[in-house]
């Protein structure tokens, strides 16, 4: 990447992600997409291929791809299906038809142009094509610019759960042009802030308090604020991953909501909910675990579950099975943070610190009835 005096005007923030020699910066602002400037400094390659589906690359495929036409001699263009259900390996496959049909060598450059189905196929088809090639995340949806997109995680669903196959492996840029969001249906945008809104709770009380005033603005598209929410947003994730970038350990925070939301999305079959609104659901669900285990009061508890309603976003969730505890335990266990069979959870406090403990199966129980219709 360039100096930071000779970043494109369009930049408004910058934020590093601090990994030794797979550091990146993450580019935030308006109109980032259209200008050559944004993508000067990156792996110089005979091809380009952006990878994107079939909703967002009429919108914004033609744009990047004569934007990168001053650096690449080639730019070709693949298109899948969207949506959750189509994280699989036939769609992985695409991407790999597409490179080796096109004749792509090691030093071809992928480009992830979509939410967080596509930077996460596109970021493990990368990770595995000729052992690994380069790509840059281009997000063009709330939740992909606020987490999936940044931290180098790569994977496809399997029916029995979600992201379980798949590889840590970083970008070497990520472009957030908050211009595309104003194109986002609602429901798109509300599943987006429930990864905002997430990163409170788990270290930040102050952004918190800002989230409570200034949700409506976001809901609106308001640019001022979405730029601030997606800088701290980035600041806090690029901060974790910093200190753990394979989630040994601290990184797992991240998850906070997931157990229960991912739990969800398999139950009801992926896409059913978007994955935003499993994780806000998820959020109300293990904040009231958090609760009964005496580590977070119940003001903070309806705190939290109040933005989340004014996110737009589900707080109650839905019931999967006739015994319906028992078909969410069965799920969570194959969570990644299960360990040898034992489910943990990211639970919160009053001062905006996050735990990461295991429960007994039968308080996760009385949890999951209480926070269910």
């Amino acid at each position: 990447m360039p100096a930071s005096n000779s970043l494109p005007s369009a930049v408004a923030h910058q934020v590093h992600i601090d990994l030794g020699e797979r550091s990146y910066p993450i580019l935030i602002g308006s109109g980032l997409l259209d200008d050559p400037d944004t993508w000067r400094g990156l792996p110089r390659a005979a091809q380009a291929v952006i990878v994107t589906n079939d909703t967002v690359g009429p919108l914004y495929g033609p744009r990047l791809a004569a934007a990168l036409s001053a650096q690449y001699a080639q730019v070709h263009t693949v298109a899948l299906p969207d949506g959750e259900q189509h994280k699989t390996w036939e769609s992985l496959n695409a991407i790999f038809d597409a490179l080796l049909a096109r004749g792509c060598d090691r030093k071809t450059v992928l480009f992830a142009l979509g939410g967080g189905v596509v930077g996460d196929m596109t970021g493990f088809a990368a990770a595995c094509y000729m052992r690994g090639v380069p790509f840059v995340q281009v997000p063009t949806t709330l939740l992909a610019q606020v987490d999936s997109s940044v931290g180098g995680k790569t994977a496809i669903n399997h029916p029995l759960g979600k992201n379980m196959i798949g590889a840590f492996y970083q970008p070497r840029r990520v472009v957030c042009d908050l211009a595309v969001l104003k194109t986002l249906p609602a429901r798109e945008l509300s599943a987006g802030l429930a990864e905002v809104i997430k990163y409170g709770p788990i270290h930040d009380l102050a952004f918190l308090d800002w989230l409570e005033r200034h949700i409506d603005e976001l809901r609106r598209c308001d640019e001022s604020a979405l730029a601030h929410a997606v800088r701290r947003s980035c600041e806090i994730k690029a901060a974790v991953v910093g200190q753990d970038e394979r989630e040994s350990g601290l990184r797992a925070i991240l998850n906070f909501g997931h157990t229960f939301g991912h739990a969800i999305e398999a139950g009801l079959g992926y896409g059913q909910w978007l994955h935003g609104e499993a994780v806000g659901c998820g959020m109300v669900m293990a904040a009231t675990l958090s609760q009964r285990l005496g580590l977070l009061s119940a003001d903070r508890r309806e705190r939290l579950r109040a933005l989340i309603e004014r996110a737009g976003l589900p707080t109650r969730g839905p019931r999967l099975a006739a015994d319906n505890a028992a078909r969410y335990l069965a799920l969570m266990r194959v969570d990644k943070k299960a360990e040898a069979g034992e489910m943990r959870f990211v639970l919160v406090d009053d001062h905006g610190q996050a735990h990461v403990r295991p429960a007994p199966d039968a308080l996760v129980a009385e949890v999951i009835e209480a926070c269910c219709d």
